[in-house]
């Protein structure tokens, strides 16, 4: 049952909330905040608070400078992490200029324009995601570092696993938010950890995953540890992922699932994953957006699609390129849209969409990602002009000042040597 600003009034009421965050999210997919008053409230969820969009980071221009941020009355939720007396809230906001228009550099409103279309065509789009996470010790500062005595590997406990009580702490916390955890466990790599969500309608499924990113960053850190979503922090270790696992459904039914077929998948679900599979290359910049995620990719041995066995209400496809450095409203909206154009066009996948990742089917570095967005209109499409011009001009810049940087590989490579 969708909420009305009545229920909001009564919660934080009942509640005794004294702040509320309007959180929105940026271009890199980093959650950005206003705090008000109880007082306040009001003037919020009638929609009545602004703010400089020009003084955010990579968001607005001077010429976009104030913005209204719309409260999505659905998203109130209690941080259990903060105090019980004068409790703090947040709401997800979409953001809107001054003429009262969706902005269309709004990462939250691509992905609502993208599941407009899907609805539009008759489907929903529903995603499950699979989030990895590193828990690294801090220095005497409380800084981050890359360092931990652990040893653990794929599944193992406690006390071989160190990050074990930060782990369940961070799943308490989630299901107090009212996220549905379907399992967490120790990753891979020595303080790597999985936590896998159920799946939800893709908004849901995006806002859920801004949650749990900061969650994950709170409460490591009362544990005295530093959480870190970068893809690859560590050379000689595996990187972190952020499979999504997507389903489309007709009137409650599940598209997808066809018992006569070898893996269970219907024609819609192969359309689906051939037109994910025509677009990869351009999607790979926005699913794999830093210089860093590419130093997971070109060490992947693992295959691009997964179909997990399951039963009719489960049939999905895993998308397995994916990592938590993605913006994830972004992120489902081209995938999303990428698996429409599928439908529509009705492309059937080959038979390599299957092996191995790095078999010459994604880009090796973020460049060669930027080149091929640009080449896709599909894909180019579903950003908008807004927010393409924008990815493109921040991207580039990345990529070119990682390209001046002189690293410790080359001096011990050759500082000696020449």
């Amino acid at each position: 049952m969708k909420r009305k600003k009545e229920d909001i009034i009564r919660m934080v009421k009942e509640e005794d909330v004294e702040f509320i965050r309007l959180q929105f999210t940026d271009l890199h997919g980093r959650l950005k905040n206003m705090a008000v008053t109880a007082g306040q409230l009001e003037k919020a969820i009638n929609n009545g608070c602004m703010f400089d969009a020009a003084a955010v980071e990579d968001y607005g221009t001077e010429a976009e400078s104030d913005m209204y941020l719309y409260p999505d009355l659905d998203t109130f939720e209690i941080f259990p992490w903060r105090p019980q007396q004068g409790k703090v809230a947040r709401m997800f906001c979409d953001v809107y200029e001054t003429d009262r228009t969706p902005y269309e550099g709004d990462p939250r409103r691509i992905l609502k324009n993208a599941i407009a279309k899907a609805k539009e065509m008759g489907y929903e789009f529903n995603v499950g995601s699979e989030c990895e996470f590193f828990l690294f010790n801090t220095d005497e500062n409380a800084m981050p570092t890359t360092y931990s005595r652990e040893k653990a590997g794929y599944f193992d406990c406690g006390p071989v696993d160190f990050g074990e009580n930060a782990r369940r702490d961070i799943v308490l916390t989630l299901e107090q938010m009212n996220l549905t955890v379907e399992s967490s466990h120790h990753e891979m790599a020595p303080a790597q950890h999985e936590v896998d969500f159920k799946y939800s309608d893709a908004l849901n499924t995006a806002d859920n995953i801004q949650t749990f990113r900061l969650a994950v960053k709170t409460i490591a850190k009362r544990h005295g540890l530093h959480a870190t979503f970068m893809p690859k922090p560590k050379a000689d270790c595996n990187g972190s992922g952020m499979h999504l696992n997507m389903s489309l459904t007709r009137n409650g039914k599940n598209v997808f699932y066809d018992s006569k077929d070898e893996l269970g998948l219907s024609k819609e679900a192969y359309y689906f994953l051939g037109g994910i599979a025509k677009h990869i290359k351009a999607i790979t910049a926005i699913t794999n957006p830093i210089v860093n995620s590419y130093k997971r990719i070109i060490s992947g041995e693992r295959s691009l699609f997964r179909i997990p066995v399951s039963e009719e209400d489960r049939a999905r496809i895993e998308l397995r390129s994916p990592d938590p450095s993605a913006n994830p409203y972004l992120a489902l909206a081209v995938c999303l849209s990428a698996g429409l154009n599928g439908i529509e066009e009705k492309i059937m996948p080959t038979k390599n969409m299957l092996t191995k990742w790095n078999a010459g089917i994604l880009p090796t570095n973020l460049m060669e990602a930027l080149d091929e967005l640009k080449k896709d209109k599909l894909i180019k499409d579903v950003l908008g002009k807004t927010m393409l011009t924008r990815y493109l001009d921040i991207k580039e810049r990345e990529w070119r000042e990682y390209q001046s940087q002189v690293t410790e590989w080359e001096i011990e490579q050759y500082l000696d040597r020449y």
